[in-house]
């Protein structure tokens, strides 16, 4: 396999859409959104991977990826560089026998994990707050559905100032440590909205 080294591998990635049956034969398919290839240097890391399809999709997403010649009923998320690393070697060993190299299908969707944007339970009970009125709820946070709507180019953290309600990019430096994250645009220099 070593005579066969790649100079890239290309991500077939899907988002924006879903995961439907076919009605022909149930077969799932992907079906509405967008697709596009990604060709990136083999020894990428996972981080830097996210950095690019975020770029490509304009937004943070989740990714996972379908077994070479597998369909979309099995999807193995992919969180790490030994995720990573095992998903590229799964296709180097499918490809190995063909003319061509496969594309790793990806499949991209928008991370759960904006839904966890809250201050710790201790802060919501000590400041005598009722589960219904958390922080998220709060006019000076930045709402959810706020969040979803953030559709900048990317992959950069985002943290909200404490009462203030503005979201503050970071683009590079020190961040302040706070655990609400959000997405913004790669560009410019830290700034609030």
């Amino acid at each position: 396999m070593e005579s066969k080294h790649r100079t890239t591998i290309k991500f077939l990635c899907s988002y924006g859409g879903k995961i439907l049956p076919r009605s022909t034969d149930g077969e799932l398919r992907y079906v509405g959104g967008h697709t596009r290839v990604l060709a990136v240097d083999p020894s990428i890391s996972f981080s830097e991977l996210m950095v690019k399809i975020g770029e490509l999709c304009g937004s943070s997403v989740k990714l996972k990826c379908s077994l070479p010649n597998g369909d979309l009923e099995t999807l193995i998320s992919i969180t790490s560089d030994e995720d990573l690393a095992n998903i590229i070697e799964e296709y180097n060993r499918a490809s190995s026998s063909l003319a061509h190299p496969l594309k790793i299908r990806a499949i991209l969707s928008p991370p759960k994990s904006l839904k966890k944007v809250s201050p710790p339970p201790s802060s919501a009970t000590s400041a005598g707050h009722s589960p219904t009125r958390s922080a998220n709820s709060s006019t000076e946070s930045l709402p959810y559905s706020m969040a979803y709507r953030f559709v900048r180019p990317v992959a950069y953290p985002v943290g909200v100032r404490n009462g203030s309600g503005k979201a503050c990019c970071y683009t590079g430096g020190q961040f302040d440590g706070s655990p609400r994250y959000l997405y913004s645009r790669p560009r410019g220099n830290n700034f609030c909205h």
